[in-house]
């Protein structure tokens, strides 16, 4: 096992601590800045995109494939063209693995090697390449980290000794303030040295925060000799968590030659917990994974797959639909823009049409199938045991509990025996999933001892796409549904008024207009009408309405039959719950499962309302009951089930699909294509400003497959809220979950002001006056702080151990307040970052192991009393990083929306103004909180009061402005004849790792 990295050698080059135990032997690599602790990581590094694809203007680094003999233009390119077919076919040709690594070669024919850029530039270029702006920064770059570094050398005699890092300093020392002690002395005798000036960096420039102060004797010579020496001190005081950093200059002046000089120290500290950077640090620096040929399964020897698959008695063959072998080459190679660009011109409809509707999303499907593929590669396991008991063979699997990768009985997982030939592997049927493991079934001929080990490769479950493809080649394209017009509007005007026999399942609905309008426009609408949307901004009450909408449809039409869908299980779960609570009865409601469907999951006021074989799996009964039911509810893709088992079309009535935004457009379709006729009424409930579904595949996003089919039809202009209120969409406007002050900005932002705070003022009023708000009646907290983003060497997923103790901190604050009394289950805690969730969740488990911390995602359509949210990033090299980089899943609407909305009496954000506010979106809010008397920590670094420029990019403004500091140093210490070159860091992040925190769909 390699031994961690010192963090100083890491951090500063080098370690002082005579009984430190870590490693320091390291590999340096001066190009990027950065040491590793063995030549292993040092060699993958040398591979590593940051490495080697430093590519923008006219062309990148060159690399040469050994193997075909040619040169690909940077990291990204090789990755496409090591991973493609002619690739492959070479090195077959040649009997050579297709694992080679990439050559720097030292002479291109026709190139120059720029060192500065590190880039082969065509020599027909060359003349021009110096004058390009990004030349030029890097060399402006390169001089200021050469100054920087020459300052921090004692030099011309003069010595500044002290300690100057002060690592890591609990609370209530720095708060109450922490002094580090220096010395300047002289060594030359004869020498006198004049100190003209000694300051902080922040006080010069554009820094305004500083938490460091210096100070020296009142009667201390401004001249250093031999003999005498000058003392003096640096205090720092910081009543917040965070880090802070800060140069202490000193200006001297060689009296004899009249040549002045100066000498820099990096200040340091880290305002937290020692336990928790203890707990939670990186163990071994991140180093991204190096994406490696997949060698084909040419060999496959099938399991057995569990009974359930057989559970559901299906009539007919289901699809297979492949993915085209041209498109698959299509999508192997090239740059997301090129991939796009063929797809456009080769493969996709020029436009999209009743006519064209099924090839166009076959091939997003297709385009999105073939990145779920590529990002299960992550999972793969080597050298992974496996244990017998019974019949079955047990695999581990990390992150299983976490659904990374999720598992479900009747998946496929590979086995390859360590020993055996490349592309011989055996197929194992999932039949058992646990916490931490599965249970598999091979063919009989399958034999494994405890010492074997095998390479284990997760196959993805290609039903859901099945079913998709399936739906969309039905021959069912009515424009009504599709793409519907003016042409397609209710002739009639919607009732406005109930009829006098109209009896209110709800009777709050009835004091609710938008909800009653929108109940009434879809149980008296006619068949075969174009689709009706309930635009829900979030606590409106949406599915309650929708709920509502199918009782009336039932109460008003004897003959009706309806199937509702939902995207997840649990918000299917939800329509049924609330059905049997109107006194449906099991007779008339059925929920149908996918035979996968853990019976553990289901809640029991569903129960009765399903049915399961003989051997307890969900399935179906038959027929004549399955036409019986006057509602039944399903997943989006489980609605394949009613198709599938023979249910004809035209037999539903009604179509409901709640939060229909979650959905793909394809999923959608699974019950709608299947199962619609010309008299179908399709209703849609969902607010397309939400979050959309989750799509893995950049170019089938950019290519319009992230769009769900709400938002779609809500950019047609008959579903505008005022023109179409009440024959197309009704937007519910009362908004009864959360405070005003944390309604106001998402409501001006993404919902024209429209919604009214109707919450309990029992509950969103719970902290106006607490000691937990910035300002009485303002329950919304932004508290700044300066952290650092870390990785570790298992996973490129970000996390911030100082706001990871900021927010335990908290915590800890409200369970402890015996004034305004909550539980765990008030409390919901939200990161962008995967391992920050985890990180957040170690921390808590001895404080409040019951508090819910997750994603965006996870919190959608839930809401909590008190809602943390932890936005991790703090990278400050702005100079280094663009916008994208820096705030990553940080810096979408959507998830913005979503997660500032689910509070309901106190909102609290922990995060690092100066990285946030370089989103527009962002800008404003904080804007918003500063105004507002909401902030807590250091000040903004900008003006809050000044307008936000939605297209303004601020990330580059910041550049600029940190540029011209740097600039302004550069020609200071130019001017005393200073100088040389050094390198600069590159982004290090893998092309292999970039889904890891996006989730993946709930899969049947």
């Amino acid at each position: 096992m390699v031994q961690s990295t010192c963090p100083n050698v890491l951090s500063h080059g080098t370690c002082t601590d005579s009984s430190c135990q870590y490693a320091h032997n390291v590999f340096n690599c001066t190009l990027c800045a950065l040491v590793f602790a063995n030549q292993l990581d040092y060699t993958k590094h040398l591979s590593s995109k940051a490495h080697r694809n430093k590519t923008s203007g006219e062309t990148g680094l060159l690399l040469f494939c050994s193997i075909c003999e040619k040169y690909v233009s940077g990291m990204k390119n090789w990755q496409g063209h090591a991973s493609g077919s002619k690739h492959a076919s070479a090195a077959k040709a040649k009997g050579l693995s297709p694992d080679v690594p990439p050559e720097e070669p030292e002479d291109v024919p026709g190139h120059q090697l720029c060192v500065v850029c590190n880039r082969h530039i065509p020599s027909r270029f060359w003349a021009r390449h110096p004058l390009q702006p990004q030349h030029k920064e890097r060399e402006q770059f390169l001089k200021f980290t050469s100054a920087v570094e020459e300052t921090e050398k004692d030099k011309n005699g003069v010595t500044i000794l002290g300690e100057f890092d002060f690592n890591i300093v609990e609370p209530e020392d720095a708060a109450s303030g922490v002094v580090r002690s220096g010395t300047i002395q002289c060594q030359v005798p004869g020498t006198r040295i004049a100190l003209l000036d000694m300051r902080l960096a922040s006080s010069q420039g554009r820094r305004t925060y500083s938490p460091f102060t210096i100070s020296w004797a009142s009667n201390v010579p401004n001249l250093i000799t031999s003999r005498s020496s000058i003392s003096f001190a640096v205090r720092m005081t910081q009543a917040q968590f965070g880090r802070a950093e800060d140069r202490l200059e000193f200006l001297f002046e060689d009296v004899r030659l009249r040549s002045r000089f100066i000498i820099t120290r990096s200040l340091l500290v880290t305002v937290g917990s020692r336990a928790d950077h203890e707990m939670l640090r990186p163990k071994v620096p991140y180093v991204p994974r190096k994406r490696t040929t997949r060698h084909p399964e040419t060999n496959v020897v099938e399991g057995i797959a569990p009974p359930s698959t057989l559970a559901i008695p299906y009539v007919g063959k289901l699809t297979i639909a492949p993915i085209p072998p041209n498109l698959f080459n299509t999508l192997s190679s090239g740059s997301t823009k090129e991939i796009i660009a063929r797809l456009q011109r080769m493969y996709l409809p020029p436009v999209l049409n009743s006519e064209t509707y099924s090839k166009h999303f076959k091939h997003l499907l297709w385009t999105e199938e073939f990145q779920m593929e590529r990002d299960l590669e992550y999972y793969d396991i080597n050298d992974a045991p496996l244990s017998r008991y019974g019949q079955f063979y047990y695999v581990s699997v990390p992150g299983l509990a976490e659904k990374r990768p999720s598992v479900l009985v009747g998946d496929r997982i590979l086995v390859h025996p360590r020993d055996s030939r490349p592309g011989d592997w055996f197929s194992g049927g999932v039949h058992l999933v646990r916490k931490e493991e599965v249970g598999l079934k091979f063919h009989r001929s399958f034999v494994a001892s405890p010492s074997d080990r095998f390479l284990v490769r997760f196959k993805l479950n290609r039903f859901p796409m099945r079913r998709q493809h399936q739906a969309l080649d039905t021959a069912f394209s009515q424009d009504r549904v599709l793409f519907p017009t003016d042409l397609h509007l209710p002739k009639t005007i919607p009732r406005r008024i109930a009829p006098p026999t109209l009896r209110w399942y709800n009777p709050l609905i009835a004091n609710n207009p938008p909800q009653k309008q929108a109940v009434l426009s879809i149980a008296f609408r006619e068949p075969g009408s174009m689709p009706f949307i309930i635009f829900g901004p979030p606590g409106t009450g949406k599915t309650v309405t929708m709920v509502e909408a199918i009782l009336q449809v039932l109460a008003t039409n004897p003959t009706s039959r309806i199937l509702a869908c939902a995207p997840s299980n649990s918000a299917a779960d939800l329509i049924t719950a609330r059905l049997a609570s109107a006194h449906l009865k099991p007779s008339e409601l059925f929920r149908a499962y996918a035979p996968s469907r853990n019976k553990d999951d289901v809640p029991t006021s569903v129960a009765s309302y399903t049915h399961q074989t003989r051997d307890g799996h969900f399935s179906v009964p038959p027929m004549l009951r399955m036409m019986g039911f006057r509602v039944i509810v399903t997943t989006c893709v489980s609605a394949s089930i009613t198709s599938g088992i023979g249910m004809p079309r035209g037999h539903f009535s009604h179509i409901f699909v709640d939060e229909a935004g979650q959905a793909t457009e394809p999923e959608v379709m699974i019950g709608i294509k299947s199962l619609a006729d010309s008299s179908t009424n399709v209703i849609l409930s969902g607010d397309p400003k939400q979050l959309g579904p989750i799509i893995r595949s950049s170019v089938a996003r950019v290519l319009g497959l992230e769009t769900s089919y709400i938002e779609r039809l809500m950019n047609r202009e008959i579903y505008d809220e005022v023109k179409g209120y009440g024959r197309s969409v009704v937007k519910l406007v009362k908004n009864f979950r959360s405070h005003n002050a944390i309604l106001k900005f998402p409501n001006e932002r993404f919902y024209r002001g429209d919604l009214e705070c109707c919450g309990d003022p029992k509950i969103i009023n719970f902290y106006v006056d607490s000691q937990h708000v910035a300002r009485k009646n303002f329950p919304i907290v932004f508290q700044s702080i300066s952290g650092k983003d870390d990785r570790e060497a298992s996973s490129p997923s970000f996390f911030n151990i100082d706001e990871v103790t900021t927010i335990k901190t908290l915590v800890q604050r409200l369970r402890s307040d015996r004034t305004l009394r909550i539980t765990d289950n008030d409390i919901g805690i939200i990161a962008p970052y995967h391992a920050q969730v985890l990180k957040l969740r170690t921390a808590l488990r001895s404080v409040a192991d019951a508090v819910k911390v997750g994603s965006v995602e996870e919190f959608q359509g839930q809401e909590r009393r008190v809602i943390l949210i932890s936005t991790v990033r703090s990278s400050r090299d702005f100079v280094k990083y663009d916008l994208k980089h820096t705030l990553g899943f940080v810096a979408n609407p959507r998830r913005f929306n979503v997660a500032v909305t689910r509070a309901q009496a106190l909102l609290y954000i922990v995060g690092d103004p100066s990285v946030l506010s370089l989103d527009p979106l962002w800008r404003a809010f904080l804007n918003y909180i500063h105004q507002n008397g909401g902030w807590k920590g250091p000040s903004p670094t900008w003006d809050t009061s000044a307008a936000v420029d939605d297209n303004a990019k601020y990330d580059a403004d910041v550049r600029n402005a940190a540029q011209d500091d740097m600039n302004e140093f550069t020609r200071m210490i130019e001017a005393m004849t200073l100088g040389g070159v050094q390198a600069l860091e590159e982004d290090d992040d893998g092309d292999i790792d970039h889904n890891v925190d996006r989730p993946w769909n709930e899969v049947e």
